[in-house]
């Protein structure tokens, strides 16, 4: 597997509304897998290989389309405020648990360059804390980010609305993959990666194939939402991550997935619930081609499968998605098997969705 796009993908900076850097990412790495790419005004970048036979020859007539939704963006947060100190207050994009926030080291990202910089919560260090403040949370608008450089370098480098992503490398651990942003750059490789491996087995494809590499996940589905508008879909796979809380403290049924089994056919979620027939379909494909896999129902939270299902006159759709571990935090964490997995179920759906 090509873990070194995922590295890059993952290591690249994008919060909602600015996931420029990784749609040029994507475009680098796309020219010979589709027919046409075009950025619409939310940003999404939506690429398009028509219906073709075995042989390679596009199909005559009519084609029913299979539309793929990948988000870009990654949760961060936009500089609010700076004070007379130099230290910059923050707006989040994305859903931030605090207790995640603590001492991280962060990249603020301006027109002037990308600075290295520390977020941490206001109030006592532990030296001089009491009992009852080291027992607090703090909430996420106590949370500042301090750059180390002078109020006037602050002021001449950075604004208001320049954003901040956190600043970790991606790793790999064993057969597992750690990193900031997992959330959704897995999705973007599995959009890249599956087009490759179906265009590898010489299939036909009966279906145009349309992957839209969307903006604005985090805060609402929104490039989604315009995206599945314009294509209009017949078929709606919502490709994301999804919990894998496999770990010490949770209760097993409340798991929702089990690293290393396979990707996970996402069932319901709090934006839309799965079309039964695609389910069905999905799993079919999966039996005959002897792909592990799990069924996941996410008692909280939405994917892009919801605005493909919802365009429009709507669309037959299903979420396709890969457990990971820890999500929301810099230490996200994925099995490399349950991610081939997912690449080989799309892969094949391809060639066989009409």
């Amino acid at each position: 597997m090509n873990i070194d796009l995922l590295k890059r993908l993952c290591e690249i900076s994008g919060v909602p509304g600015r996931e420029e850097r990784v749609r040029e990412l994507i475009e680098s790495e796309i020219e010979d897998i589709f027919d046409s790419a075009e950025v619409d005004a939310m940003g999404n970048l939506i690429c398009r290989r028509k219906a073709r036979t075995a042989s390679g020859n596009l199909r005559k007539g009519e084609a029913k389309t299979l539309m793929l939704l990948c988000h870009m963006d990654e949760i961060g947060f936009y500089v609010s405020s700076i004070d007379d100190k130099g230290f910059l207050w923050l707006s989040p994009a994305g859903g931030f648990d605090p207790r995640n926030l603590f001492s991280r080291r962060v990249l603020v990202v301006t027109d002037n360059g990308d600075f290295k910089a520390v977020m941490n919560p206001g109030g006592r260090p532990v030296h001089i804390s009491s009992p009852e403040d080291r027992k607090k949370v703090p909430e996420v608008k106590e949370f500042f980010v301090d750059t180390g450089m002078s109020p006037a370098q602050v002021n001449k480098n950075i604004k208001i609305g320049d954003y901040v992503v956190m600043d970790e490398p991606f790793l790999e651990l064993g057969n597992k993959c750690v990193s900031k942003a997992l959330d959704n750059r897995v999705a973007c490789w599995l959009g890249i990666e599956s087009v490759r491996a179906f265009i590898k087995s010489k299939k036909g494809n009966a279906c145009d194939i349309v992957v839209a590499f969307t903006t604005q996940e985090e805060v609402g589905l929104r490039g989604a939402k315009t995206s599945s508008y314009a294509v209009k879909p017949d078929y709606g796979i919502g490709i994301d991550v999804t919990l894998s809380c496999d770990t010490p403290g949770v209760p097993a049924a409340e798991s929702v997935t089990t690293q290393g089994k396979g990707f996970a056919l996402h069932i319901k979620d709090s934006s839309f619930i799965s079309d039964y027939e695609m389910v069905q379909n999905i799993e079919k494909i999966a039996k005959k081609s002897r792909i592990p896999y799990q069924r996941s129902i996410l008692g909280a939270g939405g994917q892009d499968g919801a605005a493909a299902q919802q365009a429009a006159a709507g669309a037959k759709a299903v979420g396709v998605t890969v457990g990971t571990r820890y999500i929301h935090t810099v230490t996200e964490m994925i099995d490399k098997k349950d991610l081939k997995a997912a690449c080989d179920v799309l892969a094949a759906a391809m060639g066989e969705m009409k």
